[in-house]
C-alpha cells in the first residue's frame, strides 16, 4: 500500500504502543520517560529565607540607627521575634525571623559596633525567599510522559525522591544486506562499497535514547536475510534499509513476508524515499528504509524517529516546526511531497545544495529539513517555511502540519 507522509504517520500512530515499565534510581533516569505523575512533598523554600548576607529589619526602622540583637546563620533554627528599633544579622539561606519585613544587604547599611544605620528606602519583602515560592507542596513536579533532564532531577531530588518509575528504553536491532556492501571494518574490492546506513541507524537510534544492537550481515539470499530476521524477535524496533524496490536481487521483503509479517505500508509519495516500508512480526516493529543514504536517513528522522517517541512512552510525540525564512528559491515538480535537507542560521533556511539521494553528506552538513507540499512548484526566496530540527528536539503534545505550503 501506498500512503502520504501524513497518512504513514498516522498509521505508525495507531498501530504502535507505549513499552513497559521498570524503576530506576533518579541519577539513572537521564533521557528517560517519566511514567508516573510526581507531586512536590514540600514546599520549596520550606521556610521563609534570606536572599543575601545582611540584617533582618522592619520597614518602619528606615533611615534609622537600630540595634543588632541577634545573628542567624543558614542551617540554624532560633526562634527570633524581630521587633522595632531592632535588627537581626542574617546570612543567606538562613531563616527569616518572626516579624521581619525585609532583609537589607550588607554593603546597604553602616555598622558602628553592636548598631547599624539602615538606608531611607526599604522595600518590603525585599530579600527575603517566600516559602513555597518555587514549589508548593502538593504541586504537579513530574508528569507521566515527560522527558526527564538533570534539571528535572534537581526538582525530585529536592523532594526527597530517590526513585522514579520510567518505561523502558526502546531496543533496536539493524542489520546489512547486500553483498556488494562491506562494513566499515572489512577490505573492499573496486566493485564494492561501504555500508554507510547501518551505522547511520545504530548511531542515530543511540543518540535518541536507545539500546541497539547491530545483528549482522547478510548475502543477497533469502534464507541468509530470514536468519538474521530471526535473530530481531526480542527487539521493539528493527531497522534495515534497501531489498524493498524490483530489483531482481531484492530479497528482503520477500524475506520478511515469508516469516509472518504484516505490512501496513510498502511506498511512500515522497521524494527520496518512495521504497519505505513499515509491518510488525509478532512483537517487533518493521522498518525498512530505501537502500540510498540520503533518501534513508531523511526517512529514518521522518518515521523512525516518530515511531521511537511512540514506543518510548512520551507525550509529545508529534514533529513541531520552527518558522524560517527561505534563502533562496526552490523550484519542484508537483506530484510528490518533497524532503529538502538544510540549515537553519536562525533566521534563513539555506536549502543544501547536494541533496541526490544516494548521496551521504548532506544531511552531515544539515541541521534540518523541510517537506514541500505536494502541489507546490515554485518556493520563492523570502517565503517563510516550516524548517524540522534534527540537531535538537522540538515535539508538541498536538498534532502539527508540517507541510511548506
Amino acid at each position: 500500500m501506498k500512503v502520504t507522509i501524513e497518512k504513514g504517520l498516522k498509521i505508525i500512530e495507531d498501530v504502535v504502543e507505549k513499552k513497559g515499565l521498570e524503576i530506576v534510581p533518579i541519577e539513572e533516569a537521564t533521557g528517560r520517560i517519566s511514567a508516573q505523575n510526581l507531586k512536590a512533598n514540600f514546599n520549596l523554600p520550606r521556610f521563609d529565607n534570606s536572599a543575601m548576607d545582611g540584617f533582618a529589619v522592619k520597614l518602619s526602622d528606615a533611615g534609622k540607627k537600630v540595634k543588632v540583637i541577634e545573628t542567624v546563620l543558614a542551617g540554624e533554627n532560633k526562634e527570633i521575634i524581630l521587633k522595632e528599633n531592632s535588627a537581626v544579622k542574617i546570612m543567606t539561606g538562613a531563616k527569616i525571623p518572626r516579624g521581619s519585613e525585609a532583609v537589607v544587604p550588607i554593603e546597604d547599611v553602616t555598622i558602628e559596633e553592636d548598631y547599624v544605620t539602615l538606608p531611607k528606602e526599604i522595600k518590603k519583602y525585599a530579600n527575603i525567599r517566600k516559602a513555597g515560592e518555587d514549589i508548593s507542596q502538593g504541586e504537579t513536579i513530574v508528569k507521566a510522559g515527560e522527558k526527564i533532564d538533570a534539571y528535572t532531577i534537581g526538582v525530585l531530588a529536592s523532594q526527597g525522591y530517590s526513585y522514579l518509575k520510567v518505561y523502558k528504553r526502546v531496543r533496536v536491532g539493524v542489520f546489512a544486506t547486500g553483498k556488494e556492501l562491506k562494513m566499515h571494518y572489512e577490505n573492499i574490492e573496486p566493485h564494492q562499497i561501504y555500508n554507510s546506513n547501518t551505522p547511520v541507524f545504530y548511531s542515530r537510534a543511540k543518540e535518541l535514547g536507545c539500546e541497539v544492537s547491530f545483528l549482522g550481515s547478510s548475502d543477497d539470499d533469502k534464507e541468509s536475510i530470514k536468519e538474521l530476521i530471526k535473530k530481531a524477535q526480542d527487539f521493539d524496533l528493527l531497522i534495515t534499509s534497501g531489498g524493498v524496490s524490483v530489483g531482481e536481487a531484492d530479497f528482503t521483503k520477500e524475506a520478511f513476508l515469508e516469516l509472518g509479517t504484516k505490512i501496513y505500508f510498502d511506498k511512500v509519495e515522497i521524494k527520496p524515499g518512495k521504497p519505505t516500508t513499515f509491518g510488525t512480526l509478532n512483537k517487533t516493529l518493521i522498518l525498512n528504509l530505501p537502500g540510498n543514504p540520503l533518501a534513508a536517513a531523511l526517512n529514518f528522522e521522518i518515521f523512525g524517529r516518530f515511531i521511537i517517541n511512540k514506543l518510548s512512552g512520551r507525550k509529545d510525540i508529534y514533529q513541531n516546526c520552527i518558522e524560517a525564512i527561505l534563502k533562496e528559491d526552490i523550484k519542484n515538480r508537483p506530484g510528490r511531497e518533497v524532503v529538502i535537507p538544510g540549515f537553519f542560521d536562525g533566521k534563513f533556511f539555506i536549502p543544501s545544495q547536494k541533496k541526490g539521494p544516494g548521496m551521504v553528506t548532506p544531511l552531515s552538513n544539515s541541521n534540518g529539513y523541510i517537506i514541500l507540499h505536494r502541489e507546490i512548484a515554485l518556493l520563492k526566496e523570502n517565503t517563510k517555511v516550516k524548517f524540522i530540527p534534527i540537531d535538537f528536539e522540538f515535539f508538541s503534545k498536538e498534532k502539527m502540519n508540517i507541510y511548506t505550503l
